[in-house]
C-alpha cells in the first residue's frame, strides 16, 4: 500500500470533490480522505506531497502517436517564415548522409503570407537529395523535384481520388500535394520497422508523462498498433492507449469479431476511424458554401451521409463505434445525417447505442449545433486548433467562424466533450490546450485580452473535465478512469501550481512534477 498525504487532491468525484490523502493498493485507489488515513493505515508506505495539487491523469483524446514519436526525429519546420524553414532543411541536409531523405513537419502557408511554397524553393538549396515536408495540418505535403521524380510524379500523373497535385502554369507538378495525393510520395518513403516504431514510442512516453498525460486515444494505423502490441506484451507500454482502426480495415475487423473495448489494461480497441473531408489549412475542409474569396472552392468531401451509414451499419453489427474526422460544416452535416440513420438502425436491431464521435468539429452550421446532443454523439475537439487557426478561420470562413471551435456551444447543448491535441499537428501538451480553451488566446497573447470569439470560452473546471471525464467516457472506461474514486485506477499527476486558482495566462506553463499510472510513479521531475 502507498499513502499520499498533505496534498490538495481534486478528485472530480461529486461524492468527495476534495481530499488531502489518497491510499493506493494493487494499482487502484483504495481510500480517500484526510489525516485520518494516516492512523487507519499505519503500515502503508507514505509520501508527503507538501501541499501540492493532485489531479486525475489527463488523457489526450485525439493524437497520432506514431507520427508524433517519429516526428521527434524530423526537421521542425513550424516557423514564422519560409526562409527559416529552408535554413533548417539546409542544416539537416549538411549533417545527413548523401542520398538520405530529408523529412520534416510543421509548415503552414497561412503563416507565410498565404501562398504555398514550391519545389523550386527547395531545389535551389537542396537539389541533390529528396526532401519531403508535411504541413502542420497533415493534409498537405511539400516536396522538391527529386522527391517528385523518385515517386514517379510528373505532368502526366493524374490526381488521385480525393487528392490534388498542384501544378504550375505549364502543367508541371509544383511540389505541393493535397490530401490523398500525399500518398504518392509517402508510399515511396523508407518505412520504419515495427521495432524502430516501438523504440520511438517508448522514447516518447516520458515526454507525455511530463506533460501530465496518462492516456491517449491514438488515430494512427496498423504499424502503430503492431508496435504498441509489442510494447504491451513486453510490459514496456505504460500509457493507457485507446486504439482506433482505420476504415479500410473495417471488413477485416468485422470478420475477426473485434469490438470497441477489447484489449488489455494498457491497450484497447477504440473506434473505426473515417475521414469525411480535409482541413482548413489547405482549404480542403468540405463546406456548405464556398470559401471566402474562392467562389469555386467548397473543399473535398470524401463521402456523403448515406455512404457513412453503410460503413456504420457494418461496424455497429460488430460492436465497433465510429470516430469520424469532419472539419467543414458540410462534412459535419453529412456525418450527422449518417449517424441519425445509424442510431435508428441500432434501435431497430436491438444493438447498443455505441459511443460514436466526431473528430475536430471545427465549424458547424447553426441548424446542426444541437444535433450531437440529440444523437448522443461525442464532440472530440482540440482547443489548441482554435488559437492556431483563428486568423485563417476568419479569413476563409468569415462569419461562419462564429460557430467554429465552438466547445461552449456543444457543452450548453449537452453534448459529451472530449479534448485532445491532434499531435503532431499541435503540441500534445494538455496545459496548452487548457490555456486555449479558457482564454481563446495564443501563448503570445494574440489576438488580445478578450480572446478570439470569446463567447466560446469555457471554465477551467469544464476544460479539465474534457481531458478526464470526457475522454474516459469517449473510451468507455468512465467506470474506472477520469476521476479519483475508490476502485478507480490510480492514474494521477502532481502539480506545483493550482490550475483552478492560478491566473489563466499561467496555465500554459504548467507541467507534471510526478506522474502515476496504475499506482506506479512513471515520471518524476
Amino acid at each position: 500500500m502507498k499513502l499520499l498525504y498533505n496534498a490538495h487532491i481534486y478528485t472530480l468525484d461529486p461524492a468527495m470533490p476534495l481530499a488531502s490523502a489518497l491510499l493506493v493498493e494493487h494499482g487502484r485507489v483504495a481510500a480517500l480522505g484526510g489525516p485520518e488515513l494516516l492512523q487507519a493505515f499505519p503500515g502503508a508506505s507514505r509520501e508527503d506531497l507538501a501541499g501540492r495539487v493532485v489531479l486525475p491523469g489527463l488523457t489526450d483524446a485525439h493524437l497520432h502517436l506514431m507520427h508524433y514519436a517519429l516526428g521527434l526525429q524530423k526537421v521542425n519546420v513550424e516557423t514564422a517564415s519560409k526562409a527559416e524553414a529552408l535554413r533548417r532543411v539546409i542544416e539537416k541536409a549538411a549533417h545527413s548522409p548523401a542520398g538520405e531523405w530529408i523529412l520534416g513537419h510543421g509548415w503552414q502557408q497561412n503563416d507565410w503570407g498565404g501562398e504555398f511554397p514550391t519545389a523550386a524553393d527547395l531545389d535551389a538549396l537542396v537539389p541533390d537529395r529528396p526532401v519531403y515536408l508535411t504541413a502542420k495540418s497533415l493534409h498537405a505535403g511539400w516536396a522538391n523535384s527529386l522527391a517528385l521524380k523518385l515517386a514517379g510524379i510528373g505532368p502526366a500523373t493524374p490526381d488521385p481520388q480525393n487528392g490534388k497535385i498542384l501544378r504550375d502554369a505549364n502543367g508541371q507538378p509544383n511540389g505541393i500535394l493535397l490530401e490523398n495525393a500525399m500518398m504518392l510520395i509517402e508510399s515511396s518513403l523508407p518505412q520504419a520497422s515495427s521495432a524502430e516504431i516501438a523504440r520511438a514510442l517508448e522514447a516518447a512516453q516520458p515526454l507525455l508523462f511530463e506533460y501530465g498525460l496518462t492516456g491517449v486515444h491514438d488515430f494512427d494505423t496498423r504499424a502503430c498498433f503492431m508496435a504498441l502490441q509489442q510494447l504491451d506484451a513486453e510490459g514496456r507500454l505504460k500509457l493507457r492507449v485507446t486504439k482506433s482502426i482505420p476504415l479500410e480495415l473495417l471488413e477485416q475487423a468485422h470478420g475477426l469479431g473485434l469490438r470497441s473495448g477489447f484489449g488489455s489494461e494498457h491497450l484497447r480497441i477504440g473506434s473505426i476511424k473515417a475521414f469525411m473531408d480535409g482541413a482548413l489549412g489547405p482549404r480542403t475542409a468540405a463546406m456548405l458554401t464556398p470559401y471566402e474569396h474562392e467562389p469555386e472552392n467548397r473543399g473535398i468531401l470524401n463521402m456523403d451521409g448515406e455512404e457513412l451509414f453503410e460503413h456504420g451499419r457494418q461496424a455497429a453489427d460488430a460492436g465497433l463505434s465510429l470516430a469520424i474526422h469532419a472539419i467543414g460544416d458540410r462534412a459535419v452535416h453529412e456525418v450527422l445525417e449518417g449517424l441519425q440513420q445509424l442510431r435508428a438502425y441500432e434501435r431497430a436491431q436491438g444493438l447498443p447505442a455505441l459511443r460514436h464521435r466526431i473528430e475536430h468539429l471545427q465549424v458547424i452550421h447553426p441548424d446542426d449545433a444541437a444535433r450531437l446532443s440529440q444523437l448522443g454523439v461525442i464532440a472530440s475537439m482540440q482547443p489548441i486548433h482554435a488559437t492556431s487557426d483563428m486568423f485563417a478561420a476568419d479569413r476563409f470562413w468569415g462569419e461562419r467562424a462564429s460557430l467554429s471551435y465552438a466547445w461552449k456551444t456543444q457543452l450548453e447543448e449537452g453534448a459529451p466533450l472530449a479534448f485532445g491535441s491532434d499531435a503532431p499537428v499541435e503540441s500534445p501538451n494538455p496545459f496548452w490546450g487548457l490555456h486555449a480553451a479558457v482564454t481563446r488566446r495564443r501563448l503570445d497573447g494574440a489576438p488580445g485580452p478578450a480572446g478570439w470569439r470569446p463567447q466560446q470560452k469555457i471554465t477551467i473546471q469544464q476544460a479539465v473535465e474534457a481531458y478526464t471525464l470526457g475522454a474516459a467516457f469517449a473510451a468507455g472506461v468512465e467506470d474506472r478512469r477520469g476521476r479519483l474514486a475508490v476502485n478507480f485506477d490510480a492514474d494521477l499527476i502532481v502539480l506545483e501550481k493550482n490550475p483552478f486558482t492560478c491566473p489563466a495566462e499561467e496555465l500554459s506553463g504548467l507541467k507534471s512534477s510526478e506522474t502515476m499510472i496504475a499506482g506506479e510513479w512513471v515520471w518524476k521531475a
